[in-house]
């Protein structure tokens, strides 16, 4: 077996998602005389970005089922809810994609075959495949939340994945009600896409209503004892938002699991007795892999265990699950995540078509916050596999009292990031946005 050299491997994971890559000059294969088939589901932060570095093969015939025609990304839509950023600012089409010649089907992909190699469409279409990339994110798991629903998801939105409406809507309540009206914030409990999310939400949120609506309050009850970034989280509340954000923590003594939602008194109860009645709910339930996944046989439990070295399904053969709905370990689910695990994918992908062996791989993650204007702080690491598992070295995160122009220069690179990404996903340049 020959072996993909080091350049051919770097151009595919060479900078972790960071910035854009070029991988032209890969080779070019044939398998049993006939151009192999690559299907990839989910067209976000991670099959996206497989698709696109696979198909820079040029003879691959690559095939991305995604539901929606435009995608509207979860990463930075809470500076949406804030004010700070435009709902059009996070939607990104597919044109650039096609224009690569990729096969961007938008149907939602209801089933696969395992043993026959296919995947089935909701539109009653059948797609064949040597390798199926499965990038579904998460389902959310509305009755984590007694009494929420996928109905009552419509009146008190969770926002949290990439339905385009349930951000509009999450801001339109804002805007519609009162000065002085409660907002309710009900977090998740681990694991969950984004650790630091609800937080900066929570940020964004309280920088609404404090520029707007100053009179009003935002209640958070979580089921945690701790969260992600919480000291400089917590910084951040007193000083921007003493007056205006309301944090419950769970102890040993008081629980704030949200076990009663009653949507026509619009109050919700928790474990420990707390009631909190609300004008507006953001309710963010648990969440497990998106339904594919499960469908395909590749979840345990609510999540999708994978081999670190390539995030090859550990239960179905031939099939890759990365992003969100895979167990990456201490690796957090994440866009960055996703658009550096994919590129070890395609890699993958590669050598196998190639019958080339593998170079060790690792893997990126940073995870920003905007806690105000200008004032971000982030968090991340490298991981490379080891004993199976996922090793994180490297790790950073922001600190408590850091200098402003600091902070400012996170919020400059988280922007910068954005654009990057984007453009890494769709095969754009950085300063261009693909809405076909």
């Amino acid at each position: 077996m020959s072996r993909l050299t080091r350049r051919e491997f770097g151009k595919v994971v060479g900078a972790g998602g960071a910035s854009v890559i070029a991988v032209s000059g890969l080779p070019t294969f044939a398998i049993a005389q006939r151009t192999p088939k690559v299907v990839i589901i989910g067209g976000g932060a991670g099959g996206a970005t497989v698709a696109h570095y696979v198909k820079d093969a040029r003879n691959i015939d690559v095939t991305l089922i995604e539901a929606n025609s435009t995608y509207s990304s979860s990463f930075f839509s809470n500076l949406y809810i804030g004010g700070i950023r435009s709902l059009e600012s996070l939607d990104h089409g597919y044109a650039r994609l096609r224009n690569h010649q990729i096969k961007v089907v938008h149907d939602r992909a209801t089933d696969v075959d395992a043993v026959g190699k296919t995947v089935r469409t909701q539109g009653g279409t059948s797609f064949s495949y040597d390798r199926l990339v499965l990038s579904p994110g998460i389902d959310i798991k509305y009755d984590s939340v007694p009494g929420y629903s996928r109905e009552a998801a419509a009146l008190f939105p969770h926002a949290y994945n990439t339905d385009r409406a349930q951000k509009q809507l999450l801001k339109r309540q804002l805007e519609a009600m009162p000065d002085g009206g409660v907002v309710l914030m009900v977090t998740p409990n681990v694991p969950f896409r984004c650790p630091p999310a609800p937080y900066e939400r929570a940020c964004m949120i309280a920088h609404y209503l404090k520029t707007r609506k100053p009179r009003s309050k935002l209640v958070i009850l979580d089921p945690k004892k701790a969260f992600s970034k919480q000291p400089v989280f917590t910084e951040a509340f007193d000083k921007y938002y003493k007056d205006i954000i309301e944090l419950n923590l769970s102890t040993e003594i008081d629980d704030f699991t949200v076990v009663r939602l009653d949507g026509k008194a619009r109050e919700v109860e928790t474990k420990a007795g707390r009631r909190v009645r609300f004008d507006v709910a953001n309710i963010i339930p648990q969440q497990r892999a998106g339904e594919i996944a499960v469908r395909a046989g590749c979840a345990e439990k609510d999540w999708c265990p994978v081999n670190p070295e390539n995030f090859l399904s550990r239960n179905v053969k031939d099939v890759y699950v990365l992003g969100d709905a895979s167990i990456a370990a201490e690796m957090p689910k994440s866009a960055f995540s996703a658009n550096s695990q994919a590129k070890a994918v395609a890699a993958d992908i590669l050598a196998e078509l190639a019958g080339k062996e593998r170079f060790p791989v690792r893997y990126h993650n940073t995870c920003w916050s905007l806690l105000a204007p200008d004032d971000a702080v982030k968090v991340g690491a490298t991981y490379a596999p080891k004993d199976g598992k996922l090793d994180p070295s490297g790790s950073f995160v922001s600190q408590k009292g850091e200098d402003a122009g600091l902070r400012k220069q996170n919020y400059a690179e988280s922007t910068g990031w954005y654009e990057n990404i984007i453009a890494d996903m769709f095969a754009a340049t950085p300063s261009s946005r693909s809405k076909g």
